[in-house]
């Protein structure tokens, strides 16, 4: 991907149609559920052997990575992961970490965002048996000069930070030396970073992601060529959204190959059930999870409860295409 597109048709498109408010025609109606569909004969199944996921729920620890890309692009990583300890406490600072390998996601924040804003959804996620990496952008997070075309050089930030976190499995004296299941990883991000999860499997693929979860996003300045190995999606995306339009995240969704479901939060906004805890977070996060569980841990169980975790109240619509 160049790092430096910035055209003046493409700036115009992001500013008035992506990530800052748009307007015009609602576009299609939300999917309604359907039942579980078995993937085209041409479509590749996903490339994590089948498994089981830890039942139980971990400590959560936390740390920091000072990272910095090209020496021009600083990139603070949080990292949340499953820690020794009792869990459901707050997340510890440098706690040990837990037996076992665990898989790792990126999660990518949105416009004017930071990743201590979705702290509630993550640590839920580390709390699972998850190694979540959240960088700090350079350009697109609070206080910073707001750069939204910089959004198009975040697949390749977030390539790098997964390369620097997946060193420290094999780094001596590190807390997660030997904590890192390398060979499973995912992506997901919200806004801004949906469109920068989506960049990391359409122009920018990184081949060694095997899933994704993009909250309100789309494929504006990123595409839809969607390449590379087997890696569902799922996506999540309120109808409300004032932000970036349910129609714009709809579009991205359809032209994924894979097996890919999306979830349409009935009454929901932009994504600010994803910053404090709710009914709906409640939803999205144990949709998440399972999601996850299966993908990365290739736990069938998992796989099938999401569509029990999606339908619980009158919050969300799943399209189920796994």
């Amino acid at each position: 991907m160049p790092r430096r597109r910035t055209p003046a048709l493409l700036a115009c498109a992001l500013l008035t149609a992506g990530l800052v408010g748009c307007s015009g025609d609602t576009g299609p109606a939300r999917p309604q559920a359907v039942p579980t569909q078995t993937p085209a004969a041409t479509t590749p199944a996903p490339r994590v052997p089948a498994g089981t996921a830890p039942e139980r729920a971990f400590a959560v620890g936390v740390r920091q990575l000072k990272l910095n890309r090209d020496g021009d692009r600083p990139l603070p990583v949080t990292v949340w992961y499953p820690a020794a300890g009792k869990a459901g406490g707050e997340p510890e600072r440098s706690a040990g970490a837990a037996d076992g390998r665990f898989p790792v996601v990126m999660f990518s924040h949105g416009l004017g965002g930071r990743p201590a804003d979705y702290e509630t959804l993550l640590t839920r996620w580390a709390a699972a048996g998850f190694v979540v990496a959240a960088p700090t952008f350079p350009h697109t997070s609070r206080g910073t000069d707001t750069n939204v075309l910089d959004v198009l050089n975040q697949p390749a930030d977030v390539s790098y930070a997964l390369t620097q976190v997946l060193a420290l499995d094999g780094k001596a004296g590190d807390p997660l030396r030997g904590r890192l299941a390398g060979d499973r990883v995912a992506a997901a991000g919200h806004s801004a970073g949906g469109v920068t999860t989506i960049g990391l499997f359409t122009a920018g693929r990184d081949e060694r992601l095997d899933a994704g979860v993009v909250f309100a996003g789309t494929a504006l300045g990123v595409g839809t060529a969607f390449a590379g190995a087997a890696a569902p999606q799922l996506f999540v995306h309120g109808e409300a959204d004032e932000v970036v339009q349910y129609a714009a995240g709809k579009e991205a969704y359809d032209k994924v190959p894979w097996p890919k479901a999306m979830l349409s939060l009935s009454n929901g906004d932009h994504g600010r059930a994803l910053l404090s805890d709710g009914a709906t977070l409640r939803v999205v996060s144990d949709t998440t999870v399972e999601f996850l569980r299966w993908t990365l841990y290739g736990d069938e169980a998992a796989k099938r409860r999401i569509p029990t975790d999606a339908a619980r109240g009158d919050i969300a619509v799943l399209d189920n295409r796994l």
